[in-house]
C-alpha cells in the first residue's frame, strides 16, 4: 500500500534514529503546561497527544501525573518513546487521526506543531473534526501550528519524501523532506470555525529551539 504523503516523518524518525541521533530537541513546549494549568485540566482527567513525536511534550505531561495517551502516525517515533519513557511505556500506541476512530473521549487534546503537515483541506478538515469528535462536550484542546499569522505558503505533497538537507543540531543532514502548510490567522480561524470549534484565546508562542514562532488557539465545541 502506497504510503500517505504525511508519513514521511517516519521516514524522517528513522533516518536519523539509525545515526544515533533525535530529531527534535526534546525541550517540552511551554503553552502546554500553561494551557493545562490556566484551564484547569486536572490528574483525573483524560488527555490526549496528537502527534507526539519523540516524546518532546508528553515526558513533561507525563511526570506531572497526567492520564496521557499519547500517538503519533509514526511507529518509528512510538518505539522510540517507549524505548527511552519505559516507564511509560504504555501510554504510547500508534494512531493516525485521519482514518483512525478510538470510542474514547477527551477532556483535553493538544497537537503540536502537526496540523501545519497536512496540506489538502481535505485533510486539514479531516484532523479538526478528530478533534471534535474526541472531545468531551465540555473539554479543552490547543492546537498549535507553524506560522506567524500572516504567511500563506504550502509545499508540494507529491515531494514528501524526497531527501532534502535539512539543519542539524549535529549539522546539516540528509532527510525526507515531508510536507508543510502555513496558513495565517485569518484562514487557520475560519478552518476552526468551520469544524464546529469556537477559540477562546489565541496568539503566537514558541517552542524553542525547535519552533521559533508558532501560532496557537485554545479552543472548545461550539
Amino acid at each position: 500500500m502506497k504510503k500517505k504523503y504525511y508519513e514521511a516523518y517516519d521516514e524522517r524518525y528513522k533516518t536519523v534514529h539509525e545515526k544515533g541521533l533525535s530529531w527534535s530537541s526534546g525541550i517540552n513546549t511551554p503553552i502546554v503546561m500553561k494551557v493545562i494549568e490556566k484551564y484547569r485540566i486536572t490528574q483525573d482527567m483524560k488527555i490526549l497527544e496528537i502527534g507526539c513525536g519523540e516524546g518532546r511534550d508528553s515526558k513533561t505531561v507525563l511526570d506531572f501525573g497526567y492520564g496521557l495517551t499519547a500517538t503519533d502516525i509514526s511507529k518509528e517515533a512510538v518505539s522510540y518513546c517507549k524505548k527511552i519513557m519505559p516507564q511509560y511505556a504504555g501510554s504510547f500506541s500508534v494512531m493516525d487521526c485521519l482514518s483512525d476512530n478510538p470510542d474514547e473521549k477527551f477532556d483535553f487534546i493538544y497537537a503540536i506543531a502537526v496540523i501545519h503537515m497536512l496540506v489538502p483541506d481535505k485533510d486539514r478538515n479531516g484532523f479538526y473534526s478528530f478533534i471534535f469528535d474526541h472531545l468531551t462536550e465540555n473539554g479543552t484542546a490547543l492546537i498549535c501550528t507553524m506560522g506567524n499569522g500572516e504567511i500563506e505558503s504550502q509545499s508540494d505533497i507529491n515531494e514528501a519524501f524526497d531527501l532534502k538537507e535539512r539543519n542539524h543540531k549535529s549539522g546539516k543532514i540528509m532527510v525526507a523532506g515531508t510536507s508543510c502548510r502555513m496558513v495565517s490567522f485569518n484562514t487557520f480561524e475560519k478552518e476552526l470555525r468551520q469544524n464546529g470549534l469556537e477559540i477562546i484565546e489565541k496568539g503566537i508562542t514558541a517552542s524553542l529551539p525547535d519552533f521559533d514562532s508558532l501560532m496557537y488557539a485554545v479552543v472548545k465545541k461550539r
